[in-house]
């Protein structure tokens, strides 16, 4: 059976319009940061900030460069936990 709708685009949709669905997958991608699950930790906080607030707002709100947070927030991202923590704050 084909899929109607793409699941990112999904994702990204409920995020926007339901505040109860993006606190509860910030959460998770905050414990799946602490259960060392770090792919799918920065994969949700990706979609988190392409869907509220933009790379570039960001950006301006944490001082790092739009590219480093891109690095940063990619699958295979390795933040530290002074630059995870700053990002997790905004």
């Amino acid at each position: 059976m084909a899929l109607t709708r793409d699941y990112k685009e999904t994702v990204l949709k409920r995020i926007q319009s339901d505040d109860g669905f993006a606190k509860a997958l910030y959460v998770e991608a905050v414990n799946a940061l602490l259960n060392g699950e770090s792919e799918e930790g920065l994969s949700m906080l990706r979609d988190l900030v392409n869907a509220k607030i933009s790379f570039r707002e960001l950006a301006k709100q944490t001082g790092f460069g739009e590219k480093s947070l891109h690095r940063m927030l990619s699958r295979r991202g390795n933040p530290t936990s002074r630059s995870l923590f700053t990002v997790t704050h905004v």
